[in-house]
């Protein structure tokens, strides 16, 4: 049944235009019954003052006769043909009948000037003896008449009901409440053309503030835009439209000039990363050059002093890396372009599982590649490096013996390359921000070494970079991260 929820309007606009008009066709309705209502009463009260003048003047001409005996259908009153001097000044369709100890016994009507025996049925004569006796109008309905106004009074030993036929009346009625649906239908029908335009021409301020709203909705103020230039046009505080397009106004000032700071901050921060790594580049080579040379050193050094000497270099290794890191995110974050070149995918991914192998042998590694080799034009040393980051990133938080298995393959827009392991998983509350940067994994995960938490980081700013996108499938037992790179892919020339 969901098409029932279809049927009712949507739009402002056209739930404003159906109300309008029901709202008139309600006033119509309620018109047209009022005056139907008063024209019949008034016509009745006229047909009944008409009664008063004619008085009983034809059912008391009526000569008696007797009634026929017996059940059913009968004719009773004067013989068909008789033409009575009373009848002349009686108008055609004038009704008489006489009622005599709770029966009928007279009963007629004017036809072109004529008497005409009316034939009563039981139902009809249990009608006519059922009419108050009070000089006032009743609408009774006869078999053979139809419906009628009559009004019953006293004669001299019975009672005499003298009626007049309600059709000219109903007919002025009908008449009435057919030129009414006329025109209320007409009316109804302007009033939904000029109510839809009017309404429309109404909104067009509303439509502005939503056009507004929908411009700055396509901004990609998430990748960094800050400019919004665009503003509702419609600010006259006079109007509810106007209030809402100046309160819209104030809001999208608050969120540009909200916007800058972010990004004013975002670029200082920025700047200083990229400084930083800078300056501490060559200080890290130092001390790593100063303590390699000291472990060269052919004079005896106590065991200590070497032990801190390999920690020293060990550490400066990783703070190096970690430099070198953070120097490529802020170049991606600075928009610089990257290196575009043929890449064989297939020779990255022999080379990182080669060397993933080499660093975890207690993990199980699978390879799933194309017959032949895959290359694509991209950034050599990014690419390696978020295969060896995905590759690192499941060694480490995978207890041993897990499988893990690498797969490359193509697609219709491009390349996909997948790192799939059945390790514990990602908890599900971290799978949100596992790409952010200096996110580690949490309980989920078992961590067997140190890490920054820039790989995962720094995979995503590499494969954005590419116009690719990386995602996150896991829970207990299976975790995916699929890596999928556009453009034109082809093999390698044998």
């Amino acid at each position: 049944m969901r098409w029932l929820s279809a049927l009712p309007p949507r739009s402002l606009r056209a739930r404003l235009t159906a109300f309008v008009v029901a709202l008139l066709a309600v006033a119509c309705v309620a018109v047209g019954i009022a005056t139907s209502a008063a024209l019949e009463g008034f016509l009745l009260q006229r047909l009944d003052q008409q009664l008063n003048a004619v008085g009983n003047h034809f059912p008391a001409s009526l000569d008696p006769v007797p009634v026929a005996a017996g059940s059913g259908p009968e004719r009773v009153g004067t013989d068909p043909g008789r033409s009575g001097p009373d009848t002349r000044g009686q108008a055609a369709g004038t009704f008489g009948a006489c009622v005599l100890g709770g029966r009928v016994t007279q009963a007629a009507v004017v036809r072109e000037r004529t008497e005409t025996a009316v034939p009563l049925t039981d139902t009809d004569r249990r009608t006519l003896t059922a009419v108050p006796v009070d000089g006032r109008g009743h609408s009774i309905t006869l078999s053979s008449l139809r419906e009628y106004r009559v009004m019953a009074v006293h004669g001299k030993a019975d009672v005499l009901i003298t009626g007049m036929p309600l059709a000219p009346v109903e007919d002025t009625v009908d008449r009435l409440r057919l030129v009414e649906a006329v025109v209320f239908g007409a009316a109804l029908l302007a009033t939904g053309v000029a109510g839809a335009v009017g309404v429309q021409l109404s909104l067009r301020p509303l439509r502005r503030v939503a056009a507004t709203a929908s411009g700055v909705a396509r901004l990609p103020l998430a990748g960094g835009e800050v400019a919004v230039s665009q503003r509702v046009p419609d600010t006259d505080r006079r109007t509810e439209v106007g209030q809402v397009g100046s309160a819209f106004n104030r809001m999208l000032q608050h969120v540009e000039e909200s916007l800058a700071r972010r990004h004013a901050s975002e670029e200082r921060l920025r700047r200083f990363a990229a400084d930083a790594s800078h300056e501490l580049r060559t200080p890290v080579a130092s001390i790593r050059g100063h303590a390699e040379l000291a472990l060269r050193h052919p004079d005896p050094v106590p065991d200590k002093v070497r032990h801190a000497l390999d920690r020293v270099r060990c550490e400066s290794v990783r703070m190096g890396e970690l430099v070198d890191d953070l120097l490529l995110l802020a170049r991606l974050d600075a928009g610089r372009p990257l290196a575009t070149e043929p890449v064989d995918l297939t020779r990255l991914v022999l080379d990182a599982v080669s060397d993933a192998r080499a660093a975890g042998p207690d993990h199980r590694w699978v390879l799933e590649l194309p017959e032949e080799p895959v290359v694509m034009d991209g950034d050599a040393r990014g690419l390696q490096q978020v295969l060896t980051n995905l590759l690192a990133n499941a060694r480490t938080h995978t207890p041993p013996g897990t499988t893990v298995t690498v797969r490359l393959r193509y697609r219709d827009d491009g390349v996909e390359f997948v790192v799939e392991d059945d390790g514990p998983g990602v908890p599900p509350a971290q799978q949100s921000t596992v790409f952010d940067r200096f996110v580690r994994a949490g309980d989920g995960r078992v961590r067997t070494g140190g890490g920054t938490g820039l790989g995962l980081a720094i995979t995503h700013a590499v494969t954005t970079a590419h116009g690719g996108r990386v995602d996150l499938t896991s829970h207990p037992g299976h975790t995916v991260f699929r890596v999928r790179l556009p453009g034109p892919a082809h093999t390698a020339p044998g």
